[in-house]
Protein backbone atom coordinates (compact mmCIF):
# COMPACT_ATOMS: atom_id res chain seq x y z
CA UNK A 1 0.00 0.00 0.00
CA UNK A 2 1.44 3.39 -0.97
CA UNK A 3 2.21 5.95 1.71
CA UNK A 4 -0.31 8.78 1.31
CA UNK A 5 1.30 11.36 3.56
CA UNK A 6 -0.15 14.21 1.46
CA UNK A 7 -3.74 12.89 1.75
CA UNK A 8 -5.49 13.89 4.96
CA UNK A 9 -8.89 13.39 6.54
CA UNK A 10 -10.41 15.77 9.06
CA UNK A 11 -14.14 15.87 9.76
CA UNK A 12 -13.81 19.63 10.28
CA UNK A 13 -12.34 20.20 6.81
CA UNK A 14 -14.58 19.54 3.81
CA UNK A 15 -16.74 17.19 5.87
CA UNK A 16 -13.96 14.64 6.28
CA UNK A 17 -13.40 14.11 2.56
CA UNK A 18 -9.91 13.23 1.36
CA UNK A 19 -7.96 16.49 1.13
CA UNK A 20 -4.50 17.61 0.21
CA UNK A 21 -2.28 18.25 3.25
CA UNK A 22 -5.11 19.51 5.46
CA UNK A 23 -6.11 22.22 2.98
CA UNK A 24 -9.58 22.79 1.60
CA UNK A 25 -8.48 21.18 -1.66
CA UNK A 26 -10.06 17.77 -2.14
CA UNK A 27 -8.55 14.82 -3.92
CA UNK A 28 -11.66 14.75 -6.10
CA UNK A 29 -10.96 18.32 -7.29
CA UNK A 30 -7.43 17.40 -8.34
CA UNK A 31 -8.60 14.22 -10.08
CA UNK A 32 -11.35 16.16 -11.87
CA UNK A 33 -8.87 18.75 -13.10
CA UNK A 34 -6.67 16.02 -14.57
CA UNK A 35 -9.69 14.20 -16.02
CA UNK A 36 -10.77 17.41 -17.74
CA UNK A 37 -7.43 17.83 -19.46
CA UNK A 38 -5.32 20.00 -17.17
CA UNK A 39 -1.67 19.07 -16.99
CA UNK A 40 0.19 18.93 -13.71
CA UNK A 41 2.02 22.12 -14.72
CA UNK A 42 -1.29 23.90 -15.36
CA UNK A 43 -2.70 22.75 -12.02
CA UNK A 44 0.40 23.94 -10.19
CA UNK A 45 0.18 27.33 -11.94
CA UNK A 46 -3.51 27.68 -11.03
CA UNK A 47 -3.04 26.43 -7.46
CA UNK A 48 0.47 27.60 -6.49
CA UNK A 49 0.14 26.23 -2.95
CA UNK A 50 0.00 22.68 -4.34
CA UNK A 51 3.05 20.53 -5.03
CA UNK A 52 3.66 18.00 -7.78
CA UNK A 53 3.65 15.29 -5.10
CA UNK A 54 0.12 16.36 -4.10
CA UNK A 55 -1.12 15.66 -7.62
CA UNK A 56 0.73 12.36 -7.84
CA UNK A 57 -0.67 11.11 -4.55
CA UNK A 58 -4.20 12.28 -5.39
CA UNK A 59 -4.11 10.23 -8.58
CA UNK A 60 -2.60 7.22 -6.80
CA UNK A 61 -5.27 7.43 -4.09
CA UNK A 62 -8.05 7.60 -6.69
CA UNK A 63 -6.56 4.65 -8.54
CA UNK A 64 -6.46 2.64 -5.32
CA UNK A 65 -10.13 3.39 -4.66
CA UNK A 66 -11.14 2.14 -8.09
CA UNK A 67 -9.55 -1.29 -7.80
CA UNK A 68 -12.72 -3.27 -8.25
CA UNK A 69 -13.20 -6.98 -7.91
CA UNK A 70 -16.14 -8.64 -9.51
CA UNK A 71 -17.13 -11.77 -7.65
CA UNK A 72 -19.16 -14.17 -9.79
CA UNK A 73 -22.40 -15.37 -8.22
Amino acid sequence: MPDFDHITFDRNIMGGRACIRGMRVTVSLVVNLVANGMSAAEILAEYPYLEAEDIRQALQYAALLTQEEIIPV
